[in-house]
C-alpha cells in the first residue's frame, strides 16, 4: 500500500457491467483497493425475485465468476476488493466466496456487512425488499480485522468509498470535512466509466477513442481531496467535464446526504492537473441526518404492450382509428385493463425514401392486477384487427403474456432501528455504532448569481452547442444536471435556464414539480422534475424510464443563444 495516498479504483458500475473489468483493473497498474458496485433500485427488485425462487440466492452471481478469475491475482498484489454483490444475501454471497477460496486453493480472508434488510419482521407489510442504505463503517471494520474481501448488502454507493479511506486513514466519525471528500469521490467512481467519457454529453468531436473507456480510480488523500484518474493506455478520457456531469448524476441539492456525512456539493472544486487527471478539494461535510433512507420494492400487478406501425399519409387519424378499436374492444372484454396508455411517436418523415422513415409508432401499454386482463385481452383485441383496421396495419411484435412490474419507493426510518453487523473474517460479529451528532437536512440558500451578460446579438440554436448535460432517476423523479465550461456561458444560463424556462422546454414537466439547484463551483444547474418516473424505473411509466435521455432532449431544444458563446 502507497504510503499517503490510497489508490482505489472501480470496476462495476452495475449488475451487467463490463465482466473483464475487474482483471483489466488489477492488471492496469497499482491498486489498494477495488470497488464494485452491483446495486441498483431495479436490482434489488430483480434481487427479490431471485429470493422468491430460491432462497439461497439473492445476490449478483457475475460477482463470483469473475472473482474466479482473478483472486489470486488480487491476493498476489495485495488489493482489497470491496463490493455490494451481497445484495439481498451477503452471508450467502460470502460463503460462496469461502467456497471458492477453497476451491482454488487459496487463502483469502472473507468477511461481510449486514444489517440492511428491513423486511424480516412485517416493518413494512407487501415489500418484496425492504433495505436501508448503510454507511462505510462496518467496511471500516472489516478491512481492519484484516479482510481481504468485503461484500456488503445495500450500502450507499459512496460507502464503497468512505469505508476503505476511514480504514486507511484512521478518521473518527466527526471527520465530516475529509468523508464528505471520500463522498465525492466515490460518487464520482461508483458509475464505472461515465466518470471518463462513457455517456458523456459533449463526446462529439473529441479524438480520444471512446469505444472501450478505463475505468476510473481515485487518488485520494488523508485530507479527503483526490485526484480522478485512469489506468495508463486505457481509452476514454478523463475531464473536468466528465467528472462534472458524472457529479450532477441522480443528485439533487447541495447538501448530499448519506449515512456517514451530508456532503456540500457547492464546495467541490474541480481543477484539470494534467491530462486525464482532475483534482478534487475543497469539500465539506456536515453531521449526517438523523435517518436512513430505506428502498422499498413491491411487486406493481401485470403489464403488457403493443406496438402499432402507422406508414405513410393519415397518420393521426389511422391512429385515431386503432385506438377506436382498442377501447370498444376492452369494452366487450371479460376484464378491461385498469391501466391503458397510448403514445404516438412521430418518427414518419414526409416523402421519405424508405418504408421504415415513412412510419410512425403507436405504442400501447396496459397495466392491471390481473395477468389476464393484460394478456389475452391485449392480445385477442390487437391481434383480431389484422385484417379489418388502417392501411397497411402491422405491429413490431405480438403481444404475448403480462409480465409482472415493481413499484419502488422511500422510506425513512431513524438509524437507531438499523443495526449494522460487520461479520469478521474468524466470525466475530461486531456492531457498528453512531454516537455523533445528526443534523435535519434543510436547502442551502440560493447563492447570488453573476452579473447576467449585456444585450447583444443571438442564435436561435440548440442549447447543446454550449452546455453538457446528464440526467438519471431517483425513485419516481428524475434529476437533469446542466452545465458549461467558462464564465461567460456561466453568466448566460444561470440568469437564462430557470425552472419556468425548463418547464418550457421540456413539456413533459409542465404538470410537475421542477426544483432549480445552483452550483457556481461547478458552474452547473441540477434540476429535480418530482413525479416524473411513475412509481419508478421498474414500472416502465414512460418511453425513457430511468430519464437517461432527459438531459440529451433539454441540450437539443432550440433557443436564443448570444452569439459571442457559439
Amino acid at each position: 500500500m502507497s504510503g499517503d495516498v490510497l489508490r482505489i479504483g472501480n470496476a462495476s458500475g452495475f449488475y451487467g457491467d463490463r465482466f473483464d473489468a475487474l482483471r483489466e483493473m488489477l492488471d492496469g497498474g497499482p491498486l489498494d483497493v477495488l470497488t464494485g458496485d452491483y446495486l441498483a433500485e431495479l436490482t434489488m427488485l430483480i434481487l427479490g425475485r431471485d429470493r422468491l425462487k430460491d432462497p439461497a440466492r439473492g445476490y449478483a452471481r457475475t460477482f463470483l465468476r469473475q472473482l474466479e478469475e482473478t483472486l489470486g491475482l488480487a491476493l498476489e498484489r495485495g488489493v482489497r476488493i470491496v463490493a455490494n454483490a451481497g445484495g439481498l444475501n451477503p452471508a450467502g454471497l460470502a460463503d460462496a466466496v469461502r467456497e471458492l477460496n477453497d476451491r482454488l486453493g487459496l487463502h483469502a480472508r472473507v468477511a461481510h456487512v449486514e444489517g440492511d434488510d428491513l423486511a424480516p419482521g412485517g416493518r413494512h407489510p407487501g415489500a418484496l425488499t425492504a433495505n436501508a442504505y448503510l454507511g462505510g463503517a462496518g467496511i471500516t471494520a472489516a478491512l481492519a480485522a484484516g479482510a481481504d474481501i468485503v461484500v456488503t448488502g445495500r450500502v450507499t454507493d459512496a460507502a464503497l468509498v468512505t469505508g476503505p479511506a476511514a480504514w486507511r486513514f484512521g478518521w473518527e466519525q466527526d471527520a465530516y470535512d475529509r468523508l464528505a471528500g471520500a463522498v465525492v469521490a466515490g460518487h464520482i467512481l461508483e458509475c464505472g466509466t461515465q466518470a471518463t467519457g462513457g455517456n458523456y454529453s459533449r463526446f462529439a468531436g473529441r479524438a480520444r477513442d471512446l469505444r472501450r473507456p478505463g475505468f476510473p480510480l481515485a487518488e485520494l488523500h488523508e485530507d479527503g481531496s483526490c485526484v480522478i484518474t485512469k489506468h495508463p493506455g486505457t481509452g476514454g478520457f478523463v475531464t473536468v467535464g466528465t467528472v462534472t456531469e458524472q457529479l450532477l448524476y441522480e443528485t439533487g441539492s447541495a447538501r448530499y446526504a448519506g449515512p456517514d456525512v451530508t456532503a456540500r456539493l457547492d464546495t467541490v472544486r474541480l481543477t484539470q492537473e494534467a491530462p486525464d487527471r482532475v483534482r478534487v478539494d475543497g469539500v465539506q461535510g456536515e453531521a449526517p441526518p438523523p435517518t436512513l433512507k430505506v428502498g422499498l420494492n413491491r411487486l406493481g400487478g401485470f403489464r403488457n404492450e403493443v406496438v402499432f406501425v402507422l406508414t405513410g399519409l393519415d397518420i393521426e387519424a389511422k391512429a385515431a382509428l386503432v385506438r377506436e378499436q382498442m377501447d370498444e374492444a376492452f369494452d366487450h372484454a371479460k376484464s378491461r385493463p385498469a391501466q391503458v396508455k397510448w403514445e404516438l411517436a412521430r418518427t414518419d418523415r414526409a416523402d421519405a425514401d424508405t418504408e421504415e422513415t415513412a412510419s410512425a409508432l403507436l405504442r400501447l401499454v396496459v397495466r392491471d392486477g390481473d395477468a389476464e386482463a393484460v394478456g389475452r385481452t391485449l392480445s385477442s383485441a390487437a391481434i383480431e384487427l389484422a385484417l379489418g383496421s388502417y392501411p397497411g396495419f402491422h405491429v413490431t411484435a405480438p403481444p404475448g403474456k403480462g409480465t409482472p412490474y415493481g413499484v419502488f419507493e422511500a422510506a425513512y426510518v431513524d438509524r437507531g432501528e438499523v443495526e449494522q453487523v460487520a461479520v469478521l473474517p474468524d466470525g466475530e460479529r461486531k456492531l457498528i455504532t453512531y454516537d455523533g451528532p445528526a443534523r435535519a437536512l434543510t436547502d442551502v440558500e440560493e447563492p447570488p448569481l453573476p452579473a447576467p451578460l449585456p444585450p447583444g446579438p443571438t442564435r436561435r440554436a440548440p442549447l447543446g452547442l454550449v452546455a453538457g448535460a446528464r440526467s438519471g432517476d431517483k425513485g419516481g423523479d428524475a434529476n437533469v444536471g446542466v452545465w458549461v465550461d467558462g464564465d461567460e456561458a456561466w453568466r448566460w444560463i444561470s440568469h437564462e435556464l430557470t425552472a419556468d424556462r425548463f418547464q418550457s422546454l421540456l413539456p413533459e414537466s409542465r404538470h410537475l414539480s421542477v426544483v432549480r439547484h445552483v452550483l457556481p463551483n461547478l458552474r452547473a444547474l441540477n434540476f429535480t422534475v418530482t413525479g416524473l418516473l411513475g412509481q419508478g424505473v421498474a414500472s416502465q411509466h414512460r418511453f425513457d424510464p430511468q430519464a437517461k435521455g432527459l438531459g440529451e432532449w433539454l441540450r437539443s431544444r432550440h433557443l436564443d443563444i448570444p452569439e459571442v458563446l457559439l
